[in-house]
Parts: structure tokens; C-alpha cells; sequence
């Protein structure tokens, strides 16, 4: 099976630009907003000497989290209206979590999965671990048929949110509040089919039954199950992985592995976010992908 490691570049745009990075900090301009995020990766000098802003989140002092967000301006608790190439609009806020609702520098990969799935008639596609919905709205808004899964309650509420101030409340899409491994092993039962899975799936995790979720132990099983809802005529498996100590290399391999029988190509690399100015890659994720 062939193999390719990529770079998947976000571009300066108008939800989303990196307006600089250094120092162990980013400074990012979300819509008319701008913020300052810890980001231990940009471990270069800032180019700017100054960064307004209006709001900067400030870590706790542990590895696993915590932290607050400090508001130079008033900030919206309740969030703002952002958009998507223009079709996808969403709330952005500011939550516990450091982060504003949705991950941009998934724009390129949700271009390339719609891309893959063009030409398919009546595709159906499925968002594991899928938050807020803006990639399964990306999707939808393509065309695809889209089953959204999360275990999060409140994050499937606001993908419904968002799904009603894009004008997709009517487009046929399932919100699932469910744990994913043990959703997709049903389907599999079921003997459903996707055309595409996309999943981006957390270190750690529990489901809405206290299911508990570690990524190296469990995400296994979990491939090895979405394999079997594709088939054939399926055109891509997307698996994302945030803030792990694991390799892309490593996350290529568990996919041939598990895809060397349907032919196609597996490539794995980074995601990265392209600063304004100076055009520094900042890197902010790995990934592997199958594709027909």
C-alpha cells in the first residue's frame, strides 16, 4: 500500500488567522476578535512586540489542563457568530477548555474530504467525536448524508445550534449523544456503510454512561471497527490525534494495517496553521488518512 507523509496547511482567513507565535504563546484573530493561547510548540521568537487583545487564556500549573481565561475587553459569554467558507455559520466563545468552539485548523481537511466525496451520489458520512458540528456541517453542506456522534450533550446542542444558523435544520443529519466505540460497534452490527468517517477522538474521555476512553488502549478496537462500516466503494477514513505523545508514523501504521485489504493509500503527517506576516508553520496535530 503506498504511504506519503503531508503537510495539511491552514491559510490567513477571514473566521480564522495566526497572526503571530513565539515564546510558547500564540496570538490568533478570531473574526474581528483576538486572543493569546498558551502553544508550547512555537518555540521561536514572537515577531510583533506587542499583542493586543481581547481576551488571553493563562494555563494552570499542571499537565493535565486547567487554567483561565483573563479579558482585557468584554468578551460575549454567551459567544459570537463566526463563518465558514461562507455556508457554515457557528457560535464561537471562549470555554474552559482553551479553546473557541471550533478547531480552524481543520479547514483544510475539511476540504479535502469534501473533495473526496464529490461525484459520490447521495454520500453518507459519519463525525465521530464530533463537538460542535462544524465539520459535519461542512460536509452537509456538500451534500452528504451525516450521522454526528458525541458523548457531550451540551456539544451536540450547539451543533444543533449552529446547524440552525447555517439554514440546515432540514438537512438529514443525525446527532447521536452517544459514546463513539460503543456507537460504531452497533453499527457494525447493523451491517451499515459509510462513504467517509472523519474522527477526532480525545487522550481521554468518558462517555454519557461513565464509559471511560484512553486513546492508546481503545483507539485499536475502534479502527478496526470503523474498517468494517467501509467498504469497496468508500472514499476516506480522517483520524486526528491533539496533544499526545504518539507518532504520526505510528497512526499511518495502525491504518494499513487495518485498510491493506481494500487497496487506496494511506498518508499520515501533520496539521499546521500558517502564521500571517513571516509564514511560519505552526504544528498542531498528526493525522493519518485512508482515501480510495
Amino acid at each position: 500500500m503506498e504511504q506519503n507523509f503531508v503537510t495539511l496547511i491552514s491559510e490567513p482567513r477571514s473566521d480564522y488567522t495566526l497572526i503571530d507565535s513565539g515564546n510558547g504563546r500564540k496570538y490568533e484573530s478570531y473574526g474581528d476578535r483576538r486572543f493569546i493561547r498558551p502553544e508550547p510548540q512555537a518555540m521561536w521568537a514572537p515577531a510583533l512586540d506587542e499583542w493586543p487583545a481581547d481576551a488571553e487564556f493563562v494555563p494552570g500549573s499542571d499537565d493535565d489542563g486547567g487554567g483561565r481565561w483573563y479579558n482585557n475587553k468584554p468578551v460575549p459569554m454567551d459567544g459570537w457568530p463566526l463563518a465558514w467558507n461562507d455556508e457554515v455559520h457557528f457560535t464561537a466563545s471562549c470555554t474552559p477548555f482553551r479553546h473557541l468552539g471550533f478547531f480552524p485548523d481543520m479547514d483544510p481537511v475539511w476540504r479535502w474530504m469534501r473533495g473526496q466525496l464529490a461525484g459520490v451520489t447521495d454520500p453518507v458520512a459519519m463525525n465521530l467525536f464530533g463537538y460542535t458540528g462544524v465539520g459535519t456541517l461542512a460536509l452537509s453542506a456538500a451534500g452528504a448524508q451525516m450521522v454526528h456522534v458525541d458523548a457531550s450533550k451540551k456539544s451536540v446542542a450547539q451543533a444543533r445550534s449552529n446547524a440552525e444558523m447555517s439554514g440546515m435544520s432540514d438537512r438529514p443529519i443525525r446527532w447521536i449523544v452517544d459514546d463513539a466505540a460503543k456507537f460504531v460497534a452497533r453499527e457494525v452490527r447493523r451491517e451499515k456503510r459509510y462513504d467517509g468517517i472523519l474522527l477526532d477522538p480525545p487522550k481521554y474521555g468518558r462517555g454519557p454512561d461513565g464509559e471511560v476512553w484512553r486513546l492508546e488502549e481503545d483507539l485499536p478496537e475502534l479502527i478496526a471497527n470503523c474498517r468494517k462500516l467501509l467498504d469497496a466503494e468508500s472514499k476516506f477514513l480522517f483520524l486526528t490525534v491533539y496533544a499526545v505523545r504518539m507518532s504520526a508514523l505510528a497512526l499511518g501504521g495502525l491504518l494499513e494495517s487495518h485498510f491493506a485489504d481494500l487497496g487506496g493509500k494511506v498518508e499520515f503527517g501533520e496539521l499546521a496553521v500558517r502564521e500571517q506576516g513571516r509564514g511560519m508553520l505552526l504544528p498542531t496535530a498528526i493525522f493519518a488518512r485512508w482515501s480510495r
